[in-house]
């Protein structure tokens, strides 16, 4: 993807890939990498939506300066729609090239761009609604709130029928070659679509409800974000999955997550998911805290209908890893789950006790029978487990 790409044909896509990077935001794998999305108007005015993070300023430049050469060697606008730095990384370097651009944004963002950059003049303080015309393109400004910072904003092109949304609809995963919807198999980017949403976004699940109801009534024709691919022929397929995510809205399977030192907790896990299989649960998902990231895990919470978690006692508490989680669980605030426990210890207990604390603090329905073992599970026990899995089996069908 070494050329810019054009989406129609005064707009083109000038972003870049970051097959480098390890850790999204410090924390969240990047094992098919990410991309930046950055967009480039040339009416009239020129106007640049959106940048990229500064460690790959290179790339990035070569695209914007083949465009803005032989007789365009400016840049009018600089519009931001968030601030974070993987995507405003650029503006110190933008404004040094280009020192009659204007900066624009709403009023928390120029709050941001003075905090992290130190610019104060040149910029152009935008409210929800207005509109600016580049000449040829006229360009309305949609306020985001928390989705997924306090500035995030949408710019949508009312003549292009574009909608640049910011972090919204966006994905991890590199863009392999395509760009669009049309271009790519989008089954090879929708668990990173989900994953992308419930660890970035799905926390704020409601100001994303209420930038879904702004969106009503506007017809958009491409949906362009700043990280994945540009939709462009089915738009309606990411905005009715974020709609549907942000409605705490669930598949039929369940996610069974367990911790096991020396094999009681894993065996009783597996006597759980054979009670699924029996009762018809074909879409079970089984992972090991201790060996899976939870983000993978929370993906799959946000996806499934039922969540079973299981732990070994550690220090007279949960497994580092299944506290880890369950904390992560909590601070997402995901809904309308059914959940199922179980647990074992050696000298004391403390696993099972936790995990009913997190059932409390979830709210979510609990799924009998609780099954808490002492060092090995009997036949009589790993039936419990295969009942407890019948049961969740019968939950989420309801």
């Amino acid at each position: 993807m070494h050329n810019p790409i054009p989406i129609t044909g005064d707009i083109h896509w000038i972003g870049v890939n970051d097959r480098e990077t390890d850790l999204f935001e410090a924390q969240w794998p990047l094992p098919e990498g990410v991309s930046y999305n950055s967009y480039l108007i040339r009416a009239g005015k020129t106007a640049l939506i959106d940048t990229v993070k500064k460690t790959h300023l290179t790339q990035f430049l070569k695209k914007l300066k083949g465009l803005v050469a032989g007789g365009r060697e400016k840049v009018d606008y600089l519009i931001i729609n968030h601030m974070e730095p993987d995507h405003s990384g650029a503006v110190p370097v933008l404004k040094q090239l280009f020192p009659e651009m204007t900066i624009v944004g709403n009023k928390k963002t120029l709050e941001l761009v003075k905090d992290f950059y130190g610019i104060e003049v040149g910029t152009m303080t935008i409210a929800d609604g207005d509109v600016l015309d580049l000449g040829g393109h006229a360009l309305r400004f949609i306020l985001t709130p928390m989705v997924h910072w306090p500035e995030t904003m949408m710019t949508y092109d009312e003549t292009s029928r574009v909608l640049f949304s910011g972090d919204a609809f966006g994905s991890f995963k590199t863009l392999d070659g395509g760009l669009f919807d049309d271009e790519i198999n989008i089954a090879r980017y929708d668990d990173e679509i989900l994953r992308y949403f419930s660890n970035i976004v799905g926390k704020y699940s409601p100001m994303v409800q209420k930038a879904m109801a702004r969106l009503q009534g506007i017809d958009i024709g491409v949906v362009a974000s700043t990280h994945g691919p540009v939709w462009r022929k089915a738009p309606n397929y990411i905005l009715d999955r974020y709609d549907l995510w942000s409605r705490y809205i669930a598949e039929p399977g369940v996610v069974v997550a367990y911790a096991s030192m020396y094999g009681s907790t894993l065996e009783m896990a597996e006597a759980v998911s054979r009670g699924l299989s029996l009762a018809g649960v074909k879409e079970i998902r089984m992972h090991d805290v201790a060996r899976t990231h939870p983000s993978y895990i929370i993906r799959d919470a946000w996806r499934y209908k039922g969540i079973v978690l299981g732990s070994c006692t550690y220090e007279i508490g949960l497994f580092p890893a299944m506290r880890g989680l369950v904390e992560l669980l909590e601070e997402k605030g995901l809904k309308n789950r059914c959940l199922g426990i179980f647990g074992s210890f050696g000298w004391t207990g403390g696993a099972v006790r936790n995990l009913k604390s997190f059932v409390e603090k979830s709210a979510w329905s609990l799924v009998e029978p609780v099954v808490e073992v002492k060092c090995a599970p009997d036949e009589h026990q790993l039936e419990e487990c295969v009942a407890l899995g019948r049961n969740m089996a019968g939950a989420i069908s309801d």
